[in-house]
């Protein structure tokens, strides 16, 4: 077996830069398309939380109103009994 020459092994090792440069540009783009649907699942995330917390604050009244409206009806109910 001949030993390769100087100008063969530079002419391999710049075969080999150039894929693995090719390689490396491919996954910054992927990590980059990573990122970047990152960001909009955390503002999609953001915004959910902002809307749930909306309409939790618009609907505690509700559990008030209806222990009021029964301690209402429970009232009613003790007059009624109590007229008879």
């Amino acid at each position: 077996m001949t030993d390769p020459s100087p100008s063969d092994v530079a002419l391999e090792l710049e075969r080999l830069r150039a894929t693995v440069e090719a390689g490396f540009a491919r996954i910054d783009g992927s990590l980059a398309l990573l990122v970047q649907r990152s960001d909009q699942v955390d503002r999609q995330l953001a915004d959910h939380e902002a809307r749930l917390d909306a309409l939790e604050k618009s609907r505690w009244p509700l559990p008030s109103v209806l222990a009021l409206v029964a301690v209402i009806g429970l009232a009613l109910t003790l007059w009624q009994t109590a007229a008879r």
